[in-house]
């Protein structure tokens, strides 16, 4: 068991101002959330808002903007419905344009310019057996980010809400039972401020990442780094890709099995019709992943 003083030395001991002020920052933004979510098609005034954050108007206009960029109306009519819906219908043939560029096309790989590997079937039966797993908790823009990496690159990105951190290194430790964690802090940040520093998200200089799991969950995962920012899949859509549209729920499996949250955007994919459907580290986190990247598209306007 890690006490709580443990896992407070697991941290970086020196995290970008950035990611440190987001990180506090998200404490807030979950609540103003799940507030949205609740009640979005009454579009709530920013008051009402506040209110069930617990801060006043003016301070919640002010986090949105330093938190994602954008206004919390903005980030209203963001998470609508109807937005995702128009999204997916935009993306419809985001797949299929995806795969005829192939992975280093135009359409790039993934926003963080990933280049990834898959480790052997047999590494991933033994349990990870013989690998050997760095990891540490990191500030980042949705909360408490455990960073999980080996030789070979980045293998595991997890969020937890404050308190919620043992059981996360846990719930990802079960992935890979047999593999050797180390934890490592110093070494991790450093992977930590690539993934949610966009300054960082050079094509020269791709984030390597290592996906550990079934062959059919690899591709899979592969089909998810196709989403581009700002865009939305199915899981029908995507099981048409590695397979067959009826093994949409199978593809469904795969996602909520996803060892790289956000790197890997399983947050991406949402239901036949629209709606967010479910997500590992919380439907609250989901919606402010695509908000953030929201805001992110619209400053790169």
């Amino acid at each position: 068991m890690l006490s709580p003083d443990r896992i407070a030395n697991l941290r970086p001991p020196t995290p970008s101002a950035s990611l440190a002020a987001a990180a506090s920052d998200y404490d807030v933004v979950r609540r103003a959330i799940g507030h949205i979510r609740e009640h979005w098609r009454t579009q709530p005034e920013i008051e009402a808002i506040a209110e069930a954050a617990g801060v006043t108007p003016t301070e919640l206009h002010h986090l949105f903007r330093r938190w994602a960029g954008l206004t919390p109306k903005a980030f209203l009519q963001a998470l609508t419905l109807d937005q995702a819906r128009q999204l997916l219908r935009d993306s419809a043939s985001v797949l299929d344009a995806s795969y005829e560029v192939g992975l280093s096309g135009p359409g790039r790989l993934h926003d963080l310019f990933v280049t990834h590997e898959a480790m052997s079937p047999g590494e991933w039966k033994s349990g990870g057996e013989g690998l050997t797993v760095r990891f540490g908790f990191h500030p980042s823009p949705f909360g408490s980010a455990l960073v999980m990496a080996t030789e070979r690159g980045l293998a595991g990105l997890a969020f937890a809400d404050r308190g919620e951190e043992e059981a996360v290194l846990t719930d990802m430790k079960r992935r890979w039972p047999k593999a050797n964690y180390i934890a490592d802090a110093a070494r991790t940040a450093p992977t930590a401020q690539r993934v949610f520093d966009p300054s960082l998200w050079q094509p020269g200089e791709p984030l390597r990442v290592v996906l550990i799991g079934t062959d059919w969950e690899v591709r899979v995962w592969e089909a998810l780094l196709q989403i581009p920012m700002g865009r939305l899949a199915t899981y029908s859509g995507i099981a048409e890709k590695v397979c067959t549209a009826s093994a949409a729920r199978a593809v469904g499996a795969a996602v909520g099995k996803n060892p790289i949250a956000f790197v890997v955007p399983c947050h991406r994919v949402i239901g036949k019709a629209g709606d967010l459907t479910g997500y590992h580290w919380g439907l609250t986190r989901k919606h402010a992943m695509l908000g953030w990247e929201t805001a992110r598209l619209g400053k790169a306007a």
